[in-house]
């Protein structure tokens, strides 16, 4: 029998206690916040701490301790740190341009490549350089007078009636299709907004941004996540501009400026309409840029596509395939992944993994030898690299006819590096992404990484077997090589093509939501499976039934058609 002389009743402990990751602990009164005990532990530097995983769920600092656990502070170098980061700082954009301009507003747009958001006016013409640096300075008087942000629950329809009497449509037509009966609001210097996420506790935190003016608006300009402590230098990046404005056209063709309308508009029975457009403005688009080829087949031997996952690259390449048979013209598709290096030469990452999206994880000799000697016309047996022994074997031997086009989809097609044998001009570059999507409204937009991941999650799940949080795991590592390998030549590329379709998120949702649901509370991916659920929720569902069967949506939900076709003789 177990001895239980040791056992006596107390009163309930008025005290909680916090661990941090390095094993301190500290105690104090229950219902303190996470930022008190932050501080009292003297977890400071930068990147600023800017939130918090406290038992293993995503926490504001000024959220109160009621319990005993294990906190994690969460800075600006991290995924989460960093929206928080964002969203706050639109919040004190938002305040100081209402200041300072009454009845104005800003809309955020897009994020740009170097680490800000593209935003424009409302209520009156663009901010001169005069007025932004106005701006710049009032939100510098904010963040240094560490005004608070205060947040309340409100009843929905309250809230509703809130945004009604300040004139904001684009919100007033989202929380029309919220489920729950309440909504989240915050308030600064006696403004309120909503904003979907958390916030800093205060102003104090926001200490690094610029504005920059430029023709159409301006940017908004924040640290990136892999480098938090500084403020890239601006970038030009005129063809992913280009890009941001033709899809604001086809939104205008399709009468959507907000998830709210989308959500509408699938209401009224219109979903069927909204797919068929969107997939006829890819058609178009995958047309014109096929007429470009064929328009230069005297010069163009060869087309080079490259992307970020989950872009539809694989999809868009045999679209493209067959536009340009359309115009008379040969493709003939190589795959670049069969130029891997065996795997025992593949270079190393910093924590000493294989790094297989390393520019030097190809064989760029055999591949320019094996191109130089198909384009003039001569028999070539084509490697084949074997995922299952890591090995390259070899594959088919092939000889093209004359005026063949070879298409080559991969990971660095459009670095400069890759072909060092052929004349620029001999090849057409496209670089596919999905770059942008309907925002929520005019001050919460969308991250089409998250489009990107939450495609990525429907695939992994159907094709490949993977679990959701084995995608989400796996996420970080991807968009590491991305940034180190495809968005860095992006403005290399003769063409973009936009792989975002207007309509996508709302026809994820009901196929993303269950594989989500699955994930498990006690690992590590439950926060990240948690804020796509939440954000998935603002969009009605849409039936996958009028989709095109050669949609690039079909590549992640399946039913591709595409998905065998070959063109005749590869």
């Amino acid at each position: 029998m177990s001895n239980d002389s040791n056992i006596v009743p107390v009163s309930k402990r008025t005290t909680v206690q916090v661990t941090f990751p390095d094993g301190r602990t500290f105690e104090g009164a229950r219902g303190m916040p996470i930022e008190a005990f932050i501080r009292k532990a003297q977890v400071k530097g930068e990147p600023p701490v800017v939130a918090a995983l406290f038992r293993r769920d995503l926490r504001e600092l000024s959220d109160p301790v009621e319990e005993d656990g294990n906190l994690i502070p969460l800075d600006t170098g991290t995924d989460d740190g960093s929206r928080i980061y964002r969203r706050s700082l639109v919040f004190v954009l938002v305040v100081a341009i209402r200041e300072l301009f009454p009845g104005s507003d800003v809309a955020v747009d897009h994020s740009v490549s170097d680490g800000g958001f593209f935003c424009t006016t409302i209520g009156r013409a663009s901010f001169s350089a005069d007025e932004l640096r106005r701006i710049e300075g009032r939100m510098n008087e904010i963040a240094e007078t560490d005004e608070p942000i205060l947040r309340r629950e409100v009843p929905l329809e309250e809230a509703i009636n809130i945004f009604q009497r300040e004139g904001y449509p684009d919100k007033v037509r989202l929380l029309k299709t919220r489920r729950k009966d309440y909504v989240t609001l915050y308030s600064l210097r006696g403004i309120e907004d909503y904003f979907h996420g958390y916030m800093v506790p205060s102003t104090g935190y926001l200490k690094l941004f610029r504005l920059n003016h430029i023709s159409t608006g301006f940017v908004m300009r924040f640290p990136r996540r892999h480098l938090p402590n500084e403020i890239m230098s601006n970038g030009d990046y005129p063809k992913l501009w280009a890009t941001f404005r033709e899809y604001a056209l086809w939104q205008e063709r399709l009468g959507l400026e907000d998830v709210g309308m989308l959500n509408e508009a699938i209401e009224q029975g219109r979903g069927s309409e909204l797919i068929l457009v969107a997939e006829a403005l890819h058609d178009q688009k995958t047309a014109e840029i096929a007429r470009r080829i064929a328009e230069s087949r005297q010069r163009i031997r060869l087309v080079l596509i490259a992307g970020p996952s989950s872009s539809g690259k694989t999809t868009f390449s045999r679209r493209l395939s067959i536009q340009l048979l359309s115009q008379g013209m040969r493709p003939y598709p190589l795959e670049m992944d069969n130029y891997f290096v065996d795997r025992e030469k593949t270079p190393c990452d910093e924590s000493g993994e294989p790094d297989f999206d390393a520019f030097a994880a190809l064989d760029r000799d055999r591949l320019n030898e094996d191109l130089k000697r198909l384009l003039a016309g001569e028999e070539v047996a084509l490697p084949r690299f074997d995922f299952q022994t890591g090995k390259r074997t070899e594959g088919d031997t092939v000889r093209l006819p004359e005026g063949t086009v070879i298409i080559m989809e991969g990971i660095h097609g459009l670095n400069p590096g890759l072909l060092p044998r052929f004349i620029p001009t001999d090849a057409y570059r496209i670089y596919v992404s999905a770059l942008t999507q309907l925002n929520l409204d005019r001050h919460n937009r969308i991250s089409t990484t998250d489009t990107r991941l939450i495609r990525r999650i429907v695939r992994d799940a159907a094709a490949r077997g993977h679990s959701p949080a084995f995608t989400i795991s796996g996420w970080d590592g991807v968009r590491r090589g991305e940034r180190r390998n495809i968005f860095i030549y992006q403005e290399n590329c003769d063409s973009i093509f936009n792989s975002a379709l207007i309509y996508e998120l709302s026809a994820l949702r009901p196929i993303a939501e269950p594989l989500l649901l699955q994930v498990k509370p006690d690992t590590a991916e439950y926060v990240e499976s948690k804020r796509l659920l939440a954000f998935l929720a603002w969009f009605r569902p849409l039936s996958t039934e009028f989709i095109p069967d050669d949609s690039i949506l079909r590549e992640f939900i399946g039913g591709s058609i595409l998905e065998q076709f070959r063109v005749w003789g590869s």
